[in-house]
């Protein structure tokens, strides 16, 4: 693996990233055009490039006559000569509609542009042949009207260049999303959600139809440069049209493919491996699509070594990276190595005090932890410097939460969804906190907005089924529950909730399978907090559960118990007896191999002797759920005449400090049966 790019392959790199960035904020995509810049802060120059540029910097400091730098700052160099003249020749009006954008009055900035526009939806304005009112959503055209749309191939806009048309609608897309959220009012109000919509929609899907459309009949669609396929995808995305959306924003990333706010709303279509596989093979080859790659990966809470060897490959390249080690850091927090993740977020902290992003993911590390100290430094750090973004709001609601102040918390995470409704964490979040508060109802409607900004949260999926479960709505419950194990097969308290909702609707077959599923997923006993994935109102509770070095190879006693007490309700006795042992072995670590068919019923094999004792004294000692199985053994011997056995398994308990008086009567009903005998 390469360890620093070659002089020229990273000066062909820079030259990249130099013209995305600008282009980026030509067109005030800013977000993206700061992830081009800082990328190209970040990249490795080898030193004999790096000498050079020094030295062609000191001659030009001593009057040497070198080139002027070939990269302008202000704009980049058009190679399709037609659409270089146009923007030649509107470039006075660009500025102006720039400056409208950059002061946020968008309306005012589409209409140097595209003045005949209307208020809303009126983009039929310069479409001739469009007679009558238009629709308000773009539906799907079907049947006919479909066919009869697909012929429409008239330009309703004028002969403009695509940078300034992009910008103009751009503008009116963003004056759209403004306009909603106006009328949206509070968050979770009456008027908050799908009632209100982006009413430029419709008019915008159908101008860049008829746009794109005359193109082809002209036959320069090459001519293309891939910023109004992004425009014309994130509207269809808006409009619920994911087919058409992802159609044509891989068109998009194909034509601008270091710009990243395409490959963020290609992201957004990847529901699961399945999807993501299958749009991998539409992309072009490229170090962006490496990047995508990783960042899908991460998305879908996938940790496994390829996705670390891509990450460490990139990070050869660009060393420097926040993006990239914050990728990394939200790898280690997704397989719960939640120290490691702590300590790379505390050096992009240490080196980049002002940058926020992600960081609302470090408050919920430290939530978890907990860090209380440490969550309050950030929050108080977070504050200074910009209190009203949203990462700020749900870091100091974070804070609120661990301090059990769930109403101030549940303010904050309100104001940072009043500054960004499609902020996942907020919702999220805000949906715990009402389940704590026992608001379920506001908690379902938190957790549905959740998975409507993206539905591979599974957060969100377990808090509606959890939500349900206290409604006792148990086949709901199922659903959600299900959905979170989907997006989190390897995480045992996702199959530990759908085993026992199975169990609730009297479904105890499947509910064992499910909590086989558990043990198969939960190889590493999880530590208490650690192991959380929800904080206080989602994760384990603290109780009985000691704390086990991390990487020990034991089963949950817990579930080994739950799982011999649904087979003793089949009447499988010898199954839950079997399950009650594995249950006790756990305090020594003795661990049964129940994971190779976790889904069948027999499928239960003892480890070898030399592994046994290679786990002896690293098990959980003794605890409630353990003393329980060994009482239960106790009964059972009784029961089968095993007098011996049940002796030991009291005297044990009497050992343990759990159910002694338990213990102690089956003591005494063992002399008096002996007794009995003898006499």
């Amino acid at each position: 693996m390469a360890t620093a790019l070659s002089a020229e392959q990273a000066q062909e790199l820079q030259e990249k990233l130099r013209e995305a960035a600008v282009q980026c904020s030509e067109r005030c995509l800013y977000q993206s055009a700061k992830w081009a810049a800082e990328l190209l802060n970040s990249i490795t120059v080898s030193e004999d490039s790096e000498s050079s540029n020094v030295s062609d910097f000191d001659a030009q400091m001593h009057g040497a006559d070198l080139n002027p730098s070939p990269y302008p700052i202000v704009a980049v160099q058009n190679e399709d000569s037609y659409e270089a003249l146009l923007e030649a020749r509107e470039a006075h009006k660009y500025i102006l509609a720039k400056s409208f954008f950059d002061t946020k009055e968008y309306n005012r900035c589409a209409a140097v542009f595209l003045p005949a526009l209307t208020t809303s939806g009126g983009l039929a304005a310069f479409d001739r042949k469009v007679k009558g009112p238009a629709p308000t959503t773009p539906l799907k055209p079907s049947g006919r009207s479909k066919s009869a749309a697909q012929k429409s191939t008239a330009n309703p806009f004028p002969n403009i260049s695509q940078k300034s048309l992009f910008l103009a609608l751009y503008a009116k897309y963003l004056s759209g999303e403004k306009r909603r959220d106006e009328e949206s009012e509070m968050v979770l109000g009456p008027a908050d959600g799908g009632m209100t919509v982006n009413r430029e929609l419709a008019g915008l899907a159908r101008g860049l139809e008829g746009y794109f459309a005359s193109r082809e009949e002209q036959d320069i669609e090459e001519r293309n440069q891939g910023w109004l396929e992004y425009l014309y995808g994130l509207i269809l995305l808006k409009s619920k049209n994911n087919d058409e959306a992802r159609t044509w924003l891989i068109r998009a990333v194909h034509r601008a493919p270091f710009h990243w706010g395409a490959w963020r709303e290609l992201n957004d279509l990847i529901g699961d491996v399945k999807e993501a596989q299958k749009i991998y093979k539409q992309l072009p080859s490229n170090v962006v699509t490496l990047i995508f790659h990783l960042f899908s990966s991460q998305e879908l809470f996938l940790t496994s070594l390829e996705v670390h060897g891509a990450l460490d490959q990139l990070l050869s390249i660009f060393p420097r990276s926040y993006f990239l080690l914050t990728q990394r850091a939200l790898l280690h927090y997704h397989a719960k190595e939640l120290e490691e993740a702590c300590q790379i977020f505390s050096d992009i902290l240490r080196d980049d005090p002002h940058r926020l992003d992600a960081l609302d993911h470090y408050s919920n590390i430290l939530y978890v932890l907990p860090n209380r100290p440490l969550l309050s430094f950030l929050a108080q750090v977070t504050t200074a410097t910009d209190k009203f973004r949203p990462e700020t709001c749900v870091i100091v609601g974070n804070y609120y939460s661990l301090k059990s102040e769930h109403e101030k918390a549940v303010m904050y995470f309100r104001r940072a969804l009043t500054l960004d409704r499609s902020f996942l964490s907020a919702w999220t979040l805000m949906g715990h906190e009402y389940i704590e508060m026992k608001n379920t109802h506001a908690a379902i409607e938190s957790y549905r907005r959740a998975v409507d900004v993206n539905r591979k949260d599974y957060r969100a999926w377990y808090g509606l089924g959890q939500a349900y479960e206290v409604l006792d709505m148990s086949f709901y419950a199922l659903f959600y529950y299900q959905r979170a194990a989907a997006l989190r097969p390897y995480d045992p308290k996702m199959w530990q909730a759908v085993g026992s909702c199975y169990t609730k609707i009297g479904k105890v077959d499947h509910g064992i399978k499910a909590l086989k599923r558990a043990l198969a997923a939960g190889t590493y006993y999880e530590n208490v907090g650690a192991g959380s994935s929800f904080g206080s109102s989602m994760g384990s509770q603290p109780g009985n559960k000691p704390q086990i070095p991390a990487g020990r190879k034991i089963l949950d006693p817990e579930t080994l118990h739950h799982i011999a007490t649904l087979y003793e309700r089949l009447g499988d006795v010898e199954q839950a007896a079997a399950y009650m042992d594995l249950t006790i072995q756990q305090e020594t670590g003795s661990t049964s191999k129940v994971l190779e068919q976790p889904l069948d019923d027999d499928a239960t094999e003892v480890m070898s002797d030399e592994e046994d004792h290679e786990a002896e004294s690293m098990g959980t000692g003794p605890t409630a759920t353990t003393s329980k199985a060994r009482l239960w053994l106790a009964r059972w011997a009784i029961r089968n005449g095993d007098l011996e056995k049940a002796d030991i398994l009291s005297g044990e308990l009497c050992q343990d400090g759990f159910e002694v008086e338990e213990a102690k009567a089956i003591m005494r009903d063992v002399r008096a049966r002996r007794d009995g005998g003898n006499g």
